[in-house]
């Protein structure tokens, strides 16, 4: 089903970025979580949900 974007709430981002995270996916999970926190009116949720959901580093190991 598709969502109106506006009609998103920062639970239905954290959600998603709980999904992304079980799902290995760790930049889209923070990209969400960013967002959820976004939304949030308490400062200190927000700093709790950006604290769940890191950024991950952008540098890749080679697998040889």
């Amino acid at each position: 089903m598709t969502r109106d974007p506006a009609e998103l709430t920062a639970s239905d981002y954290l959600d998603g970025a709980r999904e992304m995270a079980s799902a290995n996916r760790p930049f889209l999970a923070h990209l969400l979580a960013e967002e959820a926190a976004r939304l949030t009116a308490d400062p200190a949720t927000a700093a709790g949900i950006r604290a769940g959901f890191p950024a991950p580093t952008t540098t890749r190991e080679a697998t040889d």
